[in-house]
């Protein structure tokens, strides 16, 4: 029982059907903005926000069935492989040996066999001579060709895990025109941001460039849902979105000023007494034909219509006030000029180490090898005797049509000498 299951889990029918469920669910991911909020899905899936969220599916390579597949495909790859090391290695040492004990299945006469042996040295196939035949062989490496693509793919599904589960991810909000610093030195500048492009139409895009502690500058790039910026180990994603308030404040008497980007409840004072109490912005109003205003606590897309809800604070009176961007209001000798809003983007920031890249580069680089050894490498293993010869090797078919064609080619031209 224990033997038929080993068999199983090593079998190749499961490992391609442990690749094509991965596959889908990375697909899944692919299509599926991942690690959002409930409300976020409720909002862009209606209707199919809750079998989405029931299946993880918003999260979905950090789902107990993503993680268990991937453990089972490893198993699968290890038993396929290293394990099966041993045997190959035995293989590829004793295949021109057991070669020499092949019987001869194509018969030729001796100038055939001069002429056999004359084509194998040209071809550089190496010559090992025994008491009863001569073996030829030739790409003797690709016997390791299988066992290094399955080796390869193990290598690359465990540094893709690491690379998926060893990163540092942080959310930050940044003003455009502003930057982040992040703890190596690397600077994350916003360039610009914008929720709808120039027909009206949602489409939520940064502008950023990264610029590395050594220097390296990504260049000005645009960034969208599921499609990230990748540069330095860093991976950054356009994440959620918000609009501030924006407010100049003017000093009647110095003439200076200064401008703020209002995005919660905040008190703007010299004196901690008189000044403006910022308490919301609103998307936009409605007014009715007696002038009355209906405020619009929500909206998707740009606010067309913003409006500030404030207080004016003077002196122990508070005074409730609506004001619109272009309007200035004074208090204390502070003039207060509002704003149009400021939308600004959320990134998801990720860092993976860069160690893990490079090791996901050399198993790709290995994945390369294998393959080539496997259809550019084939071993290929031909026994020479006096009255003939056979071929062997994994793909002897290949060999045998190759060299009865030369054969054949040799007849016409001494038939046509006679």
């Amino acid at each position: 029982m224990l033997r038929k299951i080993l068999k199983f889990l090593r079998s190749m029918t499961f490992g391609m059907v442990l690749l094509g469920l991965i596959l889908i669910c990375s697909f899944a991911g692919s299509l599926i903005g991942q690690g959002n909020e409930p409300a976020w899905y409720v909002q862009t899936y209606p209707g199919w926000h809750g079998p989405l969220l029931a299946l993880g599916l918003d999260n979905v390579f950090h789902s107990w069935y993503f993680i268990c597949l991937t453990v089972l495909l490893c198993l699968n790859l290890t038993l396929c492989s290293l394990i099966r090391i041993r045997r190959v290695v035995k293989i590829a040492k004793n295949a021109v040996a057991h070669a020499a004990n092949r019987k001869t299945n194509v018969e030729l006469s001796p100038e055939g066999v001069a002429k056999l042996q004359a084509h194998l040295d040209i071809h550089h196939f190496r010559k090992t001579e025994f008491e009863t035949a001569v073996v030829y062989s030739k790409n003797g490496i690709g016997w390791y060709g299988s066992f290094l693509t399955h080796l390869a793919i193990l290598l690359t599904v465990l540094f893709g895990a690491a690379a998926l589960y060893l990163p540092t991810v942080t959310d930050q909000t940044c003003m455009p025109g502003e930057a982040l610093t992040m703890g190596d030195g690397t600077v994350i500048a916003v360039d610009s941001f914008h929720i709808e492009d120039g027909a009206g139409n949602l489409d939520y895009a940064s502008k950023i460039h990264v610029t590395l502690p050594d220097g390296r500058d990504s260049g000005v790039q645009e960034i969208r849902v599921n499609h990230p910026l990748a540069f330095g180990g860093y991976k950054i994603y356009q994440q959620t979105y918000g609009t501030a308030g924006a407010v100049t404040v003017r000093n009647g008497e110095t003439g200076g000023e200064d401008r703020f980007l209002l995005t919660e409840m905040c008190f703007l004072s010299l004196d901690s007494v008189n000044g403006v109490w910022f308490e919301a912005l609103y998307p936009g109003y409605l007014r009715d034909e007696a002038g009355n205003f209906t405020l619009i606590t929500q909206t998707s897309g740009q606010y067309k219509n913003p409006v500030y809800q404030i207080l004016l604070a003077s002196d122990g009176v508070y005074t409730p006030v609506m004001a619109f961007p272009g309007e200035t209001v004074s208090v204390a000798g502070l003039d207060f000029t509002f704003e149009n809003p400021v939308e600004y983007p959320g990134l998801r920031i990720k860092k993976t180490p860069s160690v893990v890249n490079g090791l996901l580069c050399a198993a790709f680089c290995l994945m390369i090898v294998g393959l080539w050894f496997c259809f550019f490498q084939t071993p290929a293993i031909v026994t020479v005797r006096e009255d003939g010869y056979c071929v062997s090797g994994p793909k002897p078919q290949n060999m045998e049509i190759e060299l009865s064609a030369l054969l054949e080619t040799e007849i016409e031209k001494e038939e046509k000498k006679c």
